[in-house]
């Protein structure tokens, strides 16, 4: 191979660092990752680039993190995230009262304010060797209450024209900044004093983007190739308003996958299933996704609602 990229964050950097000083090209780059896969290093990074990000602090371990609690160093409410290997909701936990202290991650971890949000957006950008970017439209997303992952996205979003122009700008720096070669969502909180703030990013096609395949002109999967490739990159113009909704496992079942009344949803309009060939199932765990177009995005969202009520992930 004469290029190498990657599909999770979570790789054996040094393996990447060998690949490298054997001549291959590998995107995103080993430097890149170690800041992005550890959220300690990720959060000096905004806070050196002066990127808003909510204030943090870093622990070795929760009982180092209680103790700056009752030093009055630390004041509830904050989330706690563990420094590495988190995804799909895990290595996140929410403190908002005393008693949430009982369920504390263990390990290296992170403590940040938590932000007063109105919305959970983000954006995703293409960036290639030569250093031209572009951006997706942003996306708008809603968390599941439970498995603190994405139920919902939304594109186009909510946002004013000026919000969605600063998030894509705000993303746009990042990208640069970091001189991400390849794919970069960046997760943002708007603030409900209408601040913007970088949750955390991904060097990767992201869940954020999985709508693209349909909804816009060039999918985010295209456009990573385009960017690694050092290929013109393609238009992220969105072609028609879309849903997505993730599909997780139905809580008490676990074992062989059974998508209930998935043919039902394959009679409907502009519905596409993207199943992850998972052959067994887990309470909340992500086992595919469902886009759904329409004219409108008011439509395509009472679609989406529906087939979140008839389709079931179960065994």
């Amino acid at each position: 191979m004469d290029v190498v990229t990657i599909e999770i964050e979570n790789v054996n950097i040094e393996a990447l660092e060998f690949l490298e000083k054997s001549g291959k090209s590998v995107y995103p780059s080993s430097s890149v990752l170690k800041v992005i896969k550890d959220k300690g290093r990720q959060k000096m990074f905004y806070e050196g680039a002066h990127f808003p990000s909510s204030e943090f602090a870093l622990y070795n371990s929760k009982e180092e993190l209680i103790h700056s609690i009752h030093a009055g160093n630390l004041i509830i409410p904050f989330v706690q995230k563990s420094r590495t290997e988190g995804y799909d909701g895990k290595g996140v936990h929410v403190v908002r009262t005393t008693s949430d202290l009982e369920n504390l991650l263990e390990g290296k971890c992170l403590a940040e304010d938590l932000v007063d949000i109105d919305k959970e957006i983000a954006v995703i950008v293409a960036r290639n060797p030569d250093g031209e970017m572009k951006s997706f439209p942003a996306v708008e997303m809603q968390f599941h209450p439970t498995a603190n992952l994405v139920e919902f996205l939304f594109c186009p979003s909510s946002l004013t024209q000026v919000q969605e122009k600063n998030a894509e700008d705000l993303a746009l720096q990042v990208a640069d900044k970091i001189e991400i070669v390849g794919l970069l969502a960046v997760e943002m909180f708007l603030a409900k004093n209408g601040d913007i703030y970088i949750n955390e990013v991904a060097p990767r096609p992201h869940n954020s983007g999985h709508h693209t395949i349909e909804a816009c002109v060039t999918s985010q999967y295209e456009m990573h190739l385009r960017a690694i490739l050092d290929l013109p990159l393609g238009s992220t113009e969105l072609i028609r308003p879309a849903v997505m909704v993730n599909l997780l496992g139905e809580p008490g079942y676990s074992g062989p996958v059974i998508y209930e009344n998935i043919e039902k949803c394959l009679t409907m309009d502009g519905v596409y299933p993207h199943l992850y060939r998972k052959v067994e199932t887990k309470p909340y765990r992500k086992m595919g996704h469902v886009t759904i177009v329409g004219k409108n995005l008011e439509k395509a969202k009472e679609d989406a609602r529906y087939i979140q009520k008839i389709l079931k992930v179960i065994s």
